[in-house]
């Protein structure tokens, strides 16, 4: 919110102006993806939405909601998995709204796509490097803090909140 727009409004949390809701129903519904319904990611698909139809989207931090998350392992894997192919393919519908918004945002959005899998060549390549030579890989482990701790860092300085630097941690659930 602090960069302009908030690029998921995450269900149970989000509230729409009905008139907003109402002008956007049929695009939300006939929610497809190469030729198939989709029916995952539907509330980035819902901002990204609100975002192309010139509607602004808030972070309002005194705002209170409940709602149900995973409690093990497994199925926390199972959500990230799915907010993962969300990601990618509401970029692909929200790619013109980048030039209109915040260029941190765009760098956000090219981070969140390019990230996971530059992340995941990286430790491929690592354990390639380990198992072939032996030899640990010190240069690319610290690439990737580096990478990570500059990310959140910029983040913890925009908002001025030094919990941003917390999210560095998620790192250990892309790899």
């Amino acid at each position: 919110a602090r960069f302009g727009a908030v690029m998921c409004c995450c269900g149970p949390c989000a509230i729409y102006r009905r008139s907003a809701l109402a002008s956007l129903l049929d695009q939300y519904e006939s929610q497809y993806f190469r030729g198939k319904p989709s029916d995952f990611g539907e509330d980035r698909h819902l901002t990204i939405l609100m975002l192309k139809a010139g509607f602004r989207t808030e972070y309002v931090p005194s705002a209170i909601a409940a709602t149900v998350v995973p409690n093990k392992l497994g199925p926390y894997l199972r959500q990230q998995l799915r907010w993962a192919r969300s990601t990618y393919r509401d970029t692909l519908l929200g790619l013109r709204l980048l030039p209109n918004l915040n260029r941190f945002l765009t760098l956000d959005v090219v981070g969140q796509n390019l990230g996971p899998p530059l992340l995941a060549l990286s430790v491929l390549t690592g354990l390639a490097q380990l198992a072939l030579t032996g030899t640990v890989p010190w240069l690319a482990a610290l690439m990737i803090v580096a990478m990570t701790m500059i990310h959140c860092s910029v983040v913890a300085l925009r908002a001025r909140q030094l919990r941003f630097l917390g999210f560095s941690l998620h790192a250990f659930i892309n790899i």
